[in-house]
């Protein structure tokens, strides 16, 4: 009898263990069952620009059936402006097994493809993903990533013929983080096109956000407009600058639309949240297996325009042409 009553107990206790593991790794039950998908997010800093790419992203991923806190998670770390954290948090997420990398500016996006050759890898908020090479090229990006550059062919030479055209800058300054392979491509270009319209390109490099102030500072007295690149370093300092430009009246200009709102005259750009938007569809087809990360083409913004800050170009002694009505929208700074 106590060997009966011994054999039905562990049937009861092995019953019980089996209906206890059957529901710990989904969401629903039955044909309904959905694993939770975890993706693992790796920005270098905050920043607006950045942070509207992330918004962008999740908001594709929900409006293609992916809920967070229902069937995704989202593991967001930010690397604080240093490589080496970037680094870490890659290696991080490659212990983990998540289910798949958004890597949010291209340190990111090179360590995401450092630490891992299996996890499918989506970027955004690149520059230049074949010099960083994260790519091979464009139509073939590579074995387990892709994404969007946040490089339109036609962006900053539309802002160089505005300064030099429009402005009249005869020297313009740019402040930049040399560590930051994408700003040196963007300064490399913008010095070809300014010297092309017979002007010149005065250089201030920083290597942390704590210099910003102090390189602004050196413009003063020797540049007639100051531009600031899709620099991350730079970006997350951005009001330094502008307090810079408003006290001694050297019209700024962006690289990107978002920072144009925080102080800038004008930027020629698009919004990075349409940009995260896309790379947030590229996700979707790689979750759902209907694509691999190899062939989904790198994108590059289409939407392209220039914005004029009005409240900015007061604040920075430029007069607002009518004529301007005709090339670029306004904005007020509200």
């Amino acid at each position: 009898m106590k060997k009966f009553r011994m054999k039905s107990a562990l049937a009861l206790m092995a019953s019980f263990m089996l209906m206890a593991g059957c529901g710990s790794n989904s969401t629903g039950s039955g044909d309904d069952e959905k694993k939770q998908v975890v993706i693992g997010v790796t920005q270098i800093v905050e920043h607006p620009s950045l942070d509207a790419a992330f918004a962008g992203f999740k908001r594709a991923l929900e409006e293609n059936g992916y809920k967070e806190g229902e069937n995704v998670k989202y593991d967001v770390q930010i690397a604080q402006g240093e490589m080496s954290n970037s680094q870490t948090i890659a290696g991080n997420f490659v212990a983990d097994e998540v289910d798949l990398i958004f890597a949010n500016s291209t340190p990111s996006a090179q360590s995401a493809l450092q630490a891992t050759k299996d996890i499918p890898i989506v970027f955004t908020s690149v520059t230049d993903p074949v010099g960083a090479e994260l790519v091979e090229s464009f139509d073939k990006p590579g074995d387990n990533i892709t994404g969007t550059s946040d490089t339109h062919p036609d962006a900053l030479s539309s802002t160089v013929d505005f300064m030099t055209g429009e402005i009249g800058a005869k020297s313009i300054g740019v402040l930049y983080n040399a560590g930051e392979q994408n700003s040196v491509v963007q300064v490399e270009a913008l010095k070809e096109l300014v010297e092309a319209k017979g002007a010149k390109l005065v250089e201030a490099s920083v290597s942390n956000s704590a210099e910003v102030k102090q390189a602004a500072e050196s413009f003063i007295g020797r540049v007639d407009a100051i531009y600031i690149p899709t620099d991350n370093t730079v970006v997350s300092a951005f009001q330094t600058v502008v307090g810079v430009a408003n006290d001694e009246q050297i019209p700024l200009f962006a690289g990107e639309l978002d920072s144009m709102k925080l102080g800038a005259v004008a930027a020629s750009g698009f919004s990075y949240e349409d940009l995260g938007y896309e790379t947030g569809l590229m996700a979707v087809k790689i979750l759902k297996g209907e694509k691999k990360a190899s062939e989904i083409p790198v994108s590059y913004p289409q939407n392209l325009k220039l914005v004029i800050n009005t409240k900015a170009a007061e604040a920075q002694g430029v007069e607002v042409k009518d004529a301007w009505t005709e090339i670029a929208e306004f904005f007020d700074g509200k």
